[in-house]
């Protein structure tokens, strides 16, 4: 056992199946064989060999004999499960989904089954399937945070919609259709801006559908990052934004002529074993160069601690040094309560394939106060660009009731929506506004808050209910107040442990994502995700947790 060939798995594949060639053994005797194969690559952690399914035995039924091959997996992660710890967790998360007014709007989602998640195929009939898979058991899904799962009704709005356009054609544009609930498409953005606009907390015309979130955020930086090298010229973010907004300032700043290591801030966490960055910190790095700060770009929500940060302070903050503040709300646009207007945030953008579930790429949103998106003057007037902001400009933003006549004369419309550029996929939005429609039936962002605070709450209570063993394993790394965050809680896992532990809940097909090096997010999503769900979870993760370390 201690000759180094045996950490190998090639050498060690290449053994077995030589050893199977010389073997004649009975059922009971494969069984046996099979399960010592499979303890042996959990010993030597042999990660090609325990992962991948290997030929040893197949036995026919027939004559009880060896003949050929069979399939074995790693039976520490695949091995049946004592959930009696749980027990009394599982019972409560009954009781709390039965006594919960909000259960039915599951009801409104396609929750891939644990067969849909296992299989190789789109469509049932995989043969790799395990044959004890139910096909109509939902998997354990909470990845909202990543991708929301689809609204049952985005099938239809996507039907009616192509629908238009094969009897139609061109006139979908401006036809009406007395039997179709889906407005024109000239006015597709308009109703994806009145369903968005309560969810984010704004006026109808402070919001725009249209682009995606990082090409949102160039446009709105084009607008209003306006900078003076003797002056306002620094972009003040956090060291550890999502990278999609850290290019975009990187790329804005050198747009300008500006180097970054001069003209780009970053908010450093105080602590180096916390992520988490407090009110105060930030304040402090704008208090330190406000002087020389041209525009902050901040999450409401951070991506990888799922920490909440307080939007309205901050935002007076900013304002009170005369520093225009841009805020991204990729995880707290459907996630949290938004009041923008009320707020007084100078611009935002978000996207709506995540807890918004308008399906994987679709169509963002952005947000523009009504101070910064005026146009005083008329579209008749010899330099209608006199009253509005300067911005990149696309004949979508321009003046509705001129915007086909072809005239060279670009005059926005008022706020948000002329800031948009080429017509937006009406497709996109059809499947956007099928979501929005369920925010509507649960009663807006505020009930729906409510039942995520008490779905996360209840997570961690499952959490904590894990054995001491596990517990060494993993630390949530999201605030624990319930004021200071979202949905989703990160666990900060062992080092060593990513990998092999999202290995073992996709086999338990239990749905969540990962940040690398060792973060994985549980995103127990209000909108569909119920308690029971939480108990799955930890019911997966603790044996997970524990096999894996012991491989190891």
């Amino acid at each position: 056992m201690g000759d180094r060939r045996f950490k190998n798995s090639r050498y060690t594949k290449c053994c077995i199946e030589k050893l199977v060639g010389k073997l004649d053994l009975n059922r009971h005797e494969g069984s046996l064989f099979a399960q010592h194969v499979g303890k042996l690559a959990t010993i030597l952690n042999l990660d090609e060999l325990a992962r991948t399914h290997y030929s040893v035995l197949l036995f026919t039924a027939q004559t009880g004999a060896s003949t050929g091959i069979c399939w074995i997996s790693r039976p520490s992660m695949t091995a049946p499960v004592d959930t009696s710890r749980f027990s009394g967790l599982r019972a409560e998360a009954e009781v709390l989904d039965r006594e919960d007014d909000l259960r039915h709007l599951r009801d409104e989602f396609h929750i891939p089954t644990k067969a849909d998640v296992k299989r190789k195929t789109l469509l049932a009939g995989d043969s790799s399937n395990d044959a004890h898979v139910d096909e109509t058991t939902p998997c354990t899904y909470l990845c909202g945070n990543s991708l929301g799962v689809q609204p049952k009704r985005t099938a239809t709005h996507i039907q009616q919609f192509l629908a238009t356009w094969a009897t139609q054609g061109v006139q979908g544009h401006f036809k009406p259709l007395e039997d179709s609930p889906l407005p024109t498409w000239l006015n597709a953005d308009h109703q994806a801006a009145k369903l968005m606009a309560p969810i984010v907390g704004a006026e109808e015309s402070e919001v725009a559908i249209m682009q995606t979130l990082t090409a949102n955020l160039h446009l709105l930086m084009s607008a209003f990052y306006r900078p003076d090298p003797n002056g306002r010229h620094k972009i003040i973010l956090e060291s550890k934004a999502f990278p999609s907004d850290h290019f975009a300032v990187l790329s804005q700043i050198r747009h300008h002529g500006l180097s970054p290591e001069t003209s780009m801030v970053t908010i450093e966490s105080p602590f180096a074993s916390d992520s988490v960055i407090s009110t105060y910190d930030i304040q402090a790095v704008i208090s330190k160069h406000a002087a020389d700060t041209a525009l902050i770009l901040l999450p409401g929500i951070q991506y990888y601690t799922g920490q909440l940060l307080d939007i309205p302070t901050i935002t007076a903050y900013a304002r009170k040094h005369g520093i225009f503040i841009i805020w991204d709300l990729a995880h707290a646009a459907g996630n949290v309560p938004l009041s923008l207007h009320n707020w007084d945030v100078d611009a935002a953008a978000w996207c709506t394939y995540k807890y918004l579930n308008g399906g994987p790429g679709s169509i963002g949103g952005a947000f523009v106060h009504e101070r910064n998106g005026l146009v005083s003057t008329v579209v008749t007037d010899e330099e209608p660009e006199r009253g509005y902001d300067n911005r990149l400009s696309g004949w979508w933003g321009n003046d509705k009731a001129t915007r086909f006549q072809m005239e060279n004369k670009f005059h926005p419309v008022k706020g948000a929506a002329g800031f948009q550029l080429s017509n937006p996929s009406v497709l996109d939005m059809t499947s956007v506004c099928a979501s929005l429609e369920i925010f509507e039936l649960a009663g807006g962002m505020i009930p729906l808050r409510e039942r995520s605070k008490k779905l996360t709450a209840f997570l961690e209570k499952c959490l904590s209910s894990m054995s001491d063993d596990a517990k060494k394993l993993f630390r949530v790394i999201t605030p624990p107040d319930p004021e200071q965050r979202g949905a989703q809680l990160s666990l900060l896992l062992a080092d060593g442990l990513l990998d092999p532990v999202m290995h073992g809940l996709e086999e338990r097909a239990v749905v969540l994502d990962e940040r690398k090096p060792n973060v994985i997010r549980v995103a127990p999503t209000p909108l569909y995700n119920n308690y029971n769900d939480c108990v799955s979870f930890v019911e997966a993760f603790e044996p997970v947790l524990m096999a894996t370390q012991k491989a190891g």
